[in-house]
């Protein structure tokens, strides 16, 4: 793309293989695992200036810029690029999408070179060491020895975590935001109501929808749309909307008759075009099953090879609270590992950690600058 202030560059991988096959960490194998990815900026000479993006649950590799022919810049356009507290122009950024996703990389959508078809529900139960293990060999692959930093929101944030907990030798610092340790009970009830709305839609055909020709269109909007509920707070509900009606004359019935509703309607409908239903039963499943520190000894690898490790949280984010955070940190802390935490105050709810906040932004800019100072002296 002309003039590209990001340096922005999309690439494909393909990892492992028969001979060197990915054993996952429930059971299975696949030989070959393709991975979308997407950098920004320019990798220095010592290549010690690597940040790694880990995305939430329903992101992918578009992180930052405006791809030619598209319109929408990346979902962390606000934290990503030049000047931004993510500097492209002094760090280097490698996002991919992750496994099991549906955006470039094998996930349970893909094609079985074995079957000719999907994988569908026979993609082997996904762990979040699954997705560190693929991380670590995209960074193999780019020839990365130690990264800067890794940093991630949400289930990104709970993949960092991992990270940094199995393998800290990988990178200089780690940055956790708006995640948590180990769901909670409301949290696994919310993604159990969404993958029910998905499986009992009878476009879902036990799985098989893309060789049925078939879409579970109906679940998957109910799905998100009761999610896209749970990442915001009241408040920012009730600023953005709320009772206002969709058209001058409200009429009861049950249609479309308040503003949120027609938002809700929309954003399943956009969701519908860009995300794929056995990735969201997959990806969801995983964080259900997240609790790194049910192991006693969850710390000591990190504890013998301490990193700085930054926890954010939102004062509104009531889907991964302040107090999940606290826990990280609390738990870290309490191991000798070199912990810092920030609450941020925001009144947008759980989606805060992918908007332009000042004092959000400042933070992080300053963690990765400290970072960035050290392996430059």
């Amino acid at each position: 793309m002309a003039d590209d202030p990001l340096n922005m560059s999309a690439a494909d991988a393909v990892l492992f293989s028969r001979e060197d096959p990915m054993s996952f960490a429930r059971g299975g194998r696949l030989d070959e695992i393709h991975v979308r990815y997407e950098t920004y900026g320019t990798l220095n000479d010592s290549k010690t200036n690597a940040v790694f993006i880990c995305h939430a649950l329903t992101g992918d590799a578009h992180a930052a810029g405006i791809r030619e022919g598209e319109t929408k810049p990346g979902w962390w356009d606000s934290m990503i690029g030049p000047g931004k507290p993510i500097d492209t122009d002094a760090v280097f950024v490698i996002c991919p999408n992750l496994l099991g996703g549906c955006q470039g990389t094998t996930g349970p959508s893909s094609i079985d070179p074995a079957t000719g078809q999907s994988y569908g529900l026979d993609f082997p139960i996904l762990d979040m060491a699954d997705f560190v293990t693929v991380h670590r060999k995209l960074i193999a692959y780019l020839g990365i020895p130690t990264l800067l930093a890794v940093v991630g929101g949400s289930l990104g944030g709970m993949q960092v975590l991992h990270w940094a907990l199995t393998a800290p030798q990988d990178m200089g610092n780690a940055v956790i935001i708006a995640a948590s340790s180990r769901l909670t009970a409301q949290n696994i009830a919310f993604s159990a109501v969404a993958r029910e709305a998905i499986m009992r839609d009878a476009g879902f055909s036990h799985g098989h929808y893309l060789e049925e020709g078939t879409s579970p269109d109906a679940g998957m909007s109910i799905a998100r749309m009761m999610a896209h509920i749970t990442y915001m707070s009241e408040d920012a509900l009730g600023s953005k909307f709320g009772r206002e009606p969709q058209n001058v004359d409200l009429t009861p019935g049950f249609g479309v008759d308040f503003a949120i509703e027609s938002y809700l309607r929309h954003q399943a409908e956009v969701f519908l075009d860009r995300f794929d239903a056995l990735s969201y039963l997959y990806l969801s499943r995983v964080m259900d099953y997240f609790d790194p520190f049910a192991d006693e000894d969850a710390c000591a690898k990190l504890a013998a090879r301490p990193i700085p490790v930054l926890v954010c949280s939102f004062t509104s984010d009531w889907r991964f609270s302040s107090a999940q955070s606290k826990r990280i940190v609390a738990r870290l802390v309490r191991s000798g590992i070199p912990a810092t935490y920030r609450e941020i105050r925001s009144d947008a709810g759980h989606d805060s950690f992918l908007l332009p906040i000042p004092e959000y932004g400042d933070v992080v800019a300053a963690f990765l600058a400290r970072g960035l100072q050290e392996v430059s002296s």
